[in-house]
């Protein structure tokens, strides 16, 4: 195929994450893209659950149990031919890692923010895994048709709370639960909408310019007033739109509306597609790989464990980086140095699959896994020294111990632990001179302890009993030490080694940190294992 033809098809990809806080509306805001991609025909509500009804994103019996999301998924759909690509990372409090390195697959960001709540700590994490990558961040603020702050407030809470400049693609019109539809400032025109069924299927919208007297009458003397004012104020001292500060992230572009009732979902969605960049060059050392004219190459960036119960399948997460991927090619694994041949590579609408002949650099597949994958893996179709930069580890901030119950159980144990610590969802330490029935569990959140019970119970045929920990924090030694022991550490720090062997001082809290510095001069410790 020639580089015309593939560049063609790259250009069309938009592969994005979306980000938020818990609650913010991030699975609804996904089900209503999915919506008028016409992957779906109706939107099931997050609310609804209790009935049987459980969002697509969401394919884990627990999910559907808990009403949340705890694992990343991948969904793609076609829209005004446009190849979109979303990975739906958990929006929970309680999320794993896996958050964090399913943003190393994406090219932006769309990050949802709870217009009564603003700016909230979930957020503020993943913005700046975001911004570490400096990938564009795309604003959407949820929930208009409730009562939310006022619009100002939000927008100078953006610039403050997370440094970066933005600028409102639209306005809300009522911010005080009587939410009267958004005024576009790039077309000049006043969108009124009504609830579209609840916002389960499309949205009904009449369109018309601020100085159509039926609109001005339709609003209200003070709506129309206060919307004149306010506009005039963002367009006299407001930020300058500039396209190229959004695409080197130091511009959100902001869209007020509501996901549950579809108000601003459709105008945010063409926008986005149209500001949104396409994949990019990305480095592989110091090696600049061209989406288009390298041939297909790509990382592994989730490996997911029995998604189909029934068969205890284990399937690993490619976002290919370049060129055409085609079903039954033959790459070169660069950490395994040796070529495996891609057979059954599939694409994902949550837990359904379908067997994919085609792919190309943007686009999510998933490769059936004999154990031979790890997080960060490259494969290439024609260089076998190509090598992507590894994905970091994040550092845990929960801690447990964990043990098994039953002791004819050790083998399943042992294997659960290691795909789980595989997949991202946890982290395993094994305590130095202590022996193997007990492990010291790290998790970002603690949802992940119940998450690994669950699974390890339900998935591998083995219980465990959990003992959460006062430790908040890992640390990898950097620097030469001839033996960790002899370190100077307050008394309550543990010293253990992770899955690779390296060894990592777990503290109660920064103090303890701080306090193993001062102690031992020349000690240098990291919070991200590379």
């Amino acid at each position: 195929m020639d580089t015309n033809a593939i560049s063609k098809e790259v250009s069309r990809r938009r592969t994005f994450a979306i980000i938020s806080h818990p609650d913010a509306g991030k699975t609804t805001m996904t089900e209503k893209l999915l919506l008028y991609g016409g992957a779906i025909r109706l939107a099931g509500s997050v609310k609804a659950r209790k009935a049987g009804k459980h969002a697509v994103s969401d394919w884990m019996e627990i999910e559907k149990q808990r009403g949340i999301s705890v694992t990343s998924s991948v969904l793609q759909f076609e829209y005004d031919n446009y190849c979109i690509n979303i990975l739906d990372t958990p929006g929970h409090q309680d999320f794993s890692e896996d958050t964090y390195r399913t943003l190393m697959a994406a090219d932006s960001a769309v990050m949802l923010i709870d217009g009564a709540k603003g700016v909230e700590a979930q957020t503020i994490k993943l913005f700046h895994v975001c911004k570490m990558r400096g990938i564009p961040i795309f604003t959407f603020i949820n929930k208009m048709d409730r009562a939310a702050k006022n619009p100002f407030d939000l927008m100078k809470e953006i610039e403050d709370v997370l440094g970066i400049s933005s600028y409102p693609m639209n306005w809300p019109i009522g911010t005080d639960g009587d939410f009267k539809g958004i005024y576009d400032r790039q077309k000049k025109l006043i969108e009124l909408f009504d609830g579209g069924n609840h916002g389960t299927s499309f949205v009904n919208s009449t369109t018309g310019s601020c100085d159509d007297e039926a609109f001005a009458k339709t609003l209200g003397d003070y709506y129309h007033g206060r919307l004149m004012e306010e506009i005039e104020l963002l367009d006299m001292a407001g930020e300058e739109f500039d396209p190229g500060r959004v695409l080197s992230g130091q511009l959100t572009p902001v869209f007020f509306g509501s996901a549950m009732t579809n108000f601003g979902v459709l105008p945010f969605l063409l926008e986005f597609i149209k500001m949104a960049p396409c994949p990019q060059a990305r480095l592989a050392g110091e090696t600049i790989v061209d989406p288009v004219e390298t041939p297909f190459s790509g990382f592994i960036f989730k490996i997911q464990a029995n998604m189909n119960p029934a068969h205890r399948d284990r399937l690993a997460f490619m976002r290919i980086c370049s060129g055409k991927f085609e079903k039954g090619c033959e790459a070169f694994h660069g950490q395994g140095e040796h070529k495996v041949k891609l057979s059954q590579p599939t694409q994902f609408m949550a837990q359904e699959r379908s067997i994919v002949e085609e792919a190309y650099a943007g686009d999510i597949i998933g490769l059936f896994d004999q154990g031979i994958f790890h997080i960060g893996d490259t494969l290439s179709s024609t260089d076998s020294k190509l090598k992507y930069d590894d994905i970091p580890t994040f550092p845990s901030e929960h801690f447990a111990r964990v043990t098994f119950k039953d002791s004819m159980k050790r083998k399943q144990f042992q294997k659960g632990i290691q795909q789980l610590t595989q997949e991202g969802a946890v982290q395993a330490f094994k305590q130095l001179d202590i022996g193997v029935e007990t492990l010291i569990i790290g998790a970002v959140g603690v949802l992940q302890f119940e998450v690994l019970q669950y699974r390890l119970e339900a998935e591998y045929g083995c219980p465990i009993s959990i003992s959460i920990m006062p430790h908040h924090y890992a640390r990898w030694i950097e620097s030469a030490v001839a033996d960790p022991r002899r370190l100077q550490l307050p008394s309550q720090t543990i010293i253990a080694e992770d899955d690779r062997g390296d060894v990592v001082l777990i503290f109660e809290n920064e103090w303890s940190v701080d306090r193993a510095l001062d102690k031992n001069p020349g000690l240098r410790l990291t919070d991200i294992r590379k």
